[in-house]
């Protein structure tokens, strides 16, 4: 006789309720980062700057040339946006329409700005939403029942048969692989302001620092600026090394932070919050050997 199947518990009618509505958040929730993706490629933040950061709905379609018959989807979508905490509203102007804003999180999302500190961070936006990392997300039940001999690879290499952060990327999508770029400088480069502001004692004592996978080299100069005395060397791929024009501030140095990191008394990864050898998010988007093997090499733990 076949074993039963164990009881199950029933909830109350309070749990069962609030059951249904985390369910429908969890279930939907994407909808929330498609929205985002949605403003960034229409290109609304932009536009709400142009019209001084405060606009209306019928004067944000038309300055976005979107048809009179899309107007009320541009509305749900700006309210969806509200309250999520991308946009803020509240007013109406003399025709009595309701009034959206730019809030701290989408002024961050402006573009064709110059200015001090304003990093725009729409290639972030859209190379963690673009449509290689949705189909990754998507394969990784089909990736936890495959059993894989000597290094388990990624979802996203299970799935696209090529690595992020590599070559591979280029050749998968030339132009993932640039925006997949310009989002980590763009992220770099957004809090180093700050860090300079509310930070300013890390660097005491300190004379050299290595900024793994650093880009154009802009946090570095800013540290430089800021602290003189501290000899900043940039790793990073040759793809993007190349691309960087040569100063006398900084030292660049084509490389892979897998292979050898440019010894200094202090390492930089992803994690801009703090500025000391430390495991970083970049390592948590690695299998546990490559987190371990960046960590050896970065003095972040012993070999």
């Amino acid at each position: 006789m076949a074993a039963q199947a164990p009881a199950i518990e029933v909830p109350t009618d309070a749990e069962l309720l609030q059951a249904q509505a985390d369910l429908w958040r969890h279930t939907l929730y994407y909808l929330t980062s498609m929205g985002l993706r949605c403003a960034v490629k229409l290109g609304i933040p932009t536009a709400m700057h142009k019209l001084g950061g405060v606009t209306s709905l019928p004067d944000l379609a038309d300055a976005l040339s979107i048809p009179a018959s899309k107007q009320p989807f541009l509305g749900r979508l700006m309210r969806a946006l509200v309250t999520s905490g991308v946009f803020a509203a509240g007013g109406k102007d003399e025709s009595g329409a309701e009034l959206f804003r730019l809030n701290p999180l989408s002024r961050v999302l402006v573009d064709d700005v110059v200015a001090d500190e304003h990093h725009s961070q729409t290639s972030f936006v859209l190379a963690g939403t673009s449509p290689h990392y949705m189909e990754a997300a998507l394969g990784m039940a089909d990736w936890f029942k495959k059993d894989v001999a000597g290094p388990v690879p990624s979802v996203f290499e299970d799935v696209h048969s090529a690595s992020l952060f590599d070559e591979s990327t280029a050749a998968l999508d030339p132009e993932l692989d640039a925006l997949v770029t310009e989002g980590l400088e763009a992220h770099d480069n957004l809090g180093i302001g700050t860090i300079m502001r509310e930070c300013h004692d890390l660097f005491k004592g300190l004379e050299s620092l290595t900024d793994c996978c650093g880009g154009d080299g802009k946090t570095a100069r800013a540290i430089t600026k800021a602290h003189p005395h501290v000899k900043c060397t940039v790793l990073d791929l040759p793809k993007v090394i190349e691309k960087t024009p040569s100063d006398c501030v900084v030292n660049y140095v084509a490389g892979d932070l897998f292979h050898t990191v440019p010894k200094a008394q202090a390492v930089m990864l992803k994690d801009l919050s703090c500025l000391r050898p430390r495991l970083s998010w970049t390592c948590s988007c690695l299998s546990s050997p490559e987190a371990a093997n960046v960590a050896k090499m970065t003095g972040v733990i012993s070999s």
